[in-house]
């Protein structure tokens, strides 16, 4: 198998894992920006002015763009973004602050969230050279996926929730 084999296939489980989640919450993924729902809001919490007791900044990043090249890439492939990091982890009932830097000047991203059953749980918008925080408090432990629905299948990645820390 080659490079690109491999990575068809891990791109192919990334889009049709985003299209089995927006399949999943047609409503709501229809709308431009959302939070959590009541129902939602079982498995997690998602609030702007919460006290948090850890924090994590995730970036987006220009992998291959048309304005820096390489141009083969860009050609074969498109423009390419990613966060980083793409894998957190948290712990379950601990609020966490998720501070969302934009990087790019010229290009919008977002943020949807989905639980481990692929519901759609929220989605928000993250402009251009901004910040965007929000205190996290998930409900229950699993893998949770995120995507930028603007740029799939390479812009994902995941949360990991952990069982409660131990006092």
């Amino acid at each position: 198998m080659n490079g690109n084999t491999g990575r068809s296939v891990c791109g192919l489980t990334a889009a049709a894992s985003l299209v089995a989640a927006l399949s999943a919450s047609v409503g709501r993924a229809a709308e431009a920006t959302y939070l959590p729902d009541a129902t939602a809001s079982k498995v997690v919490t998602v609030t702007r002015g919460e006290t948090a007791a850890a924090g994590i900044a995730v970036f987006t990043q220009a992998v291959a763009i048309k304005e820096t090249g390489p141009k083969e890439t860009v050609a074969r492939f498109g423009e390419v973004y990613a966060f980083s990091p793409a894998f957190l982890a948290v712990h379950q009932d601990e609020p966490t602050m998720i501070s969302f830097r934009n990087l790019q000047p010229d290009d919008e991203h977002d943020f949807m969230l989905v639980d481990p059953a692929g519901n759609v749980l929220m989605r928000v918008v993250l402009p251009p050279l901004q910040e965007t925080s929000y205190v996290f408090t998930f409900h229950r432990a699993g893998l949770f996926t995120f995507y930028c629905t603007m740029h799939q299948p390479d812009m994902s990645g995941q949360i990991l929730v952990l069982a409660p820390k131990r006092g």
